[in-house]
């Protein structure tokens, strides 16, 4: 029998203001996940091609950062119960700051690979910043707060998909200027250096925010508690909000194995599970690949790389206007019915890629070779001429038997102009379809998900214990994606990622129950009643 859901009241406007300024100054952490994420996409081929990587090598540049994000997304929840929400965002925002430095000097394989991993322990504002946000908001603006965290990251996306276009644009303008701060030769290190900007900018706004006012009761510092709960909701009976609060977390500071076994319990086990499915969802649809390697995917329909670079443009836009679709949808129609719409979307959009790249064909002749603007490098691809080659796996074989690896990161955009017969509009389709579907579902919706279904006390480890997984899936995704393109072949490989969101699609629809418009002391007494009754 279902239980009655208790009214919840409307969180003043003067409070709204303040949390909502608040939410956007911690999901700053987002734009630089997002921004350190994707600014790769541009740069990695280059990088291949100037340190000579292979397909593994240059997996493990992509990926290095989420190998940070595990170990970030198994510490910074129980490091902010320890230490404090508001330290450990500092902390992590130097992270960031640090790796963009390093990174932009870096002179080979391994240091850049170690400083892009020192940027993935600031991964950890993943978990941390929803946490944060969902313990100062109200019960009705929660989701759209927390969604906050998710817009942010996707206008980090599509802010590093302009900066590298930009940049590349200005490398090739042969401007004075260009050739004097060395954008010309060094593009790359420019592209992932100018993240020190907004590291620098999220760690002076940080100074400025309060601590949260549940981390606060929960380490015994109810009066300002109270200061913090009177400037974020005024109105509210910030004594009462107190008790409640020290009710809900008459456990939180128990030892951290003691709480991590918790999680194990039968009580907790439904949450666990949804998180989980959610989780690994989340990734294992290819989202990651999708976003890291876009200029990469767009060269491989045949567009070119400048093109290539200005439709991942189109990829950042998508993602932010479905993000805020999300966040208009999320507390009006309720979580579920956004996972199972979005997961749906992605079934059908990796669909489509795979269609796409299954009719391709590639024949390099004489009208065809004039796209090719080396002289040399025609000469040298002259035994491949009229030979039809029936996928992009047996066409990029027979290349390697003609070019160096780092001839081929090189050159393959202008190659594979040269050479594809295919409709390169449904890959464009495909891949945007797959964005909006992703945004406006498994993106934002996962994290405020996870933000609600544990119980108060285990809510840092739970996010935490999710995040490692959520991460490790995402390394896997990153790492094998150049790997799978070379063996694969890119039909196979988007198949791969439309049958797992068919698995998704299944597991949400059985299992997962709506948590819109109730308190997150609500959901704890609800989710264990599912799983005790």
């Amino acid at each position: 029998m279902s239980q009655p859901t208790t009214a919840v009241p409307t969180a003043p406007v003067s409070g709204t203001a303040q949390t909502f300024r608040l939410a956007v100054v911690v999901a700053l952490g987002g734009f630089l996940f997002g921004f350190d994420a994707s600014v790769i996409s541009g740069a990695i081929n280059a990088i291949a091609a100037d340190f000579a990587l292979s397909d593994w090598e240059m997996g493990l540049v992509v990926a290095s950062p989420t190998l940070g994000g595990i170990i970030a997304g198994g510490s910074a929840g129980p490091l902010s119960d320890r230490f404090g929400r508001k330290p450990i965002l500092l902390v992590i925002a130097m992270l960031y700051a640090v790796s963009a430095a390093f990174s932009a000097l870096a002179p080979d394989f391994l240091t850049i690979t170690l400083a892009r991993f020192i940027g993935g322990l600031g991964f950890g504002s993943l978990t941390l910043a929803p946490i944060y946000i969902a313990e100062i908001s109200h019960p009705s603006q929660r989701g759209r707060m927390v969604s906050i965290n998710q817009l942010n990251i996707v206008v980090g996306f599509s802010a590093a998909y302009f900066v590298n276009y930009a940049l590349l644009q200005a490398a090739a303008s042969g401007a004075d200027w260009v050739g004097s701060i060395g954008l010309d030769s060094n593009t790359w290190r420019w592209m992932l250096g100018i993240e020190l900007l907004p590291a620098g900018i999220y760690v002076l706004m940080l100074l400025r925010i309060p601590e949260s006012p549940r981390w606060l009761v929960l380490n015994y510092q109810p009066e300002r508690a109270q200061r913090v709960i009177h400037k974020l909701m005024p109105g509210v009976d910030a004594e009462q909000e107190v008790r409640e609060i020290r009710a809900s977390h008459s456990s939180a500071m128990e030892p951290f194995l003691k709480r991590l076994s918790g999680l194990m319990k039968p009580s907790v086990r439904l949450a666990l599970v949804v998180g989980l499915v959610i989780g690994v969802a989340q990734q294992i649809t290819g989202v990651n690949a999708i976003y890291f390697y876009a200029p990469t995917i767009f060269e491989q329909s045949g567009v070119g790389t400048n093109a290539a670079f200005a439709q991942a443009i189109w990829v950042g836009v998508t993602n932010v206007v479905f993000t805020l679709v999300a966040m208009f949808c999320i507390d009006r129609y309720g979580r579920r019915p956004l996972l199972l719409v979005g997961l749906l979307g992605v079934v059908i959009s990796m669909t489509v890629c795979a269609y796409g790249f299954k009719q391709a064909t590639y024949v390099i002749d004489d009208a065809q070779a004039v796209e090719i603007e080396s002289t040399e490098l025609k000469s040298r691809l002259q035994p491949l001429e009229g030979v039809v080659y029936e996928s992009d796996v047996a066409f990029k074989r027979a290349l390697r038997e003609h070019l160096s690896e780092s001839e081929l990161r090189e050159q393959q955009g202008q190659i594979i102009k040269a050479a594809i017969n295919m409709q390169p509009t449904l890959i464009l389709i495909g891949i945007l379809g797959f964005v909006a579907s992703f945004a406006v579902s498994l993106g934002p919706v996962m994290w405020v998900l996870l933000s609600e279904i544990f119980p108060n006390h285990l809510r840092g480890i739970g996010m935490a214990f999710i995040g490692v997984i959520n991460s490790g899936v995402s390394f896997l995704v990153q790492f094998v994606f150049p790997w799978q393109l070379s063996n694969w072949g890119s039909a196979i490989t988007f198949l791969n990622y439309g049958v797992f969101a068919i698995i998704g699609l299944v597991l949400v629809y059985w299992l997962l129950p709506e948590t819109k418009g109730k308190t997150l002391e609500q959901l704890e007494a609800e989710f264990t009643r599912r799983e005790t009754s």
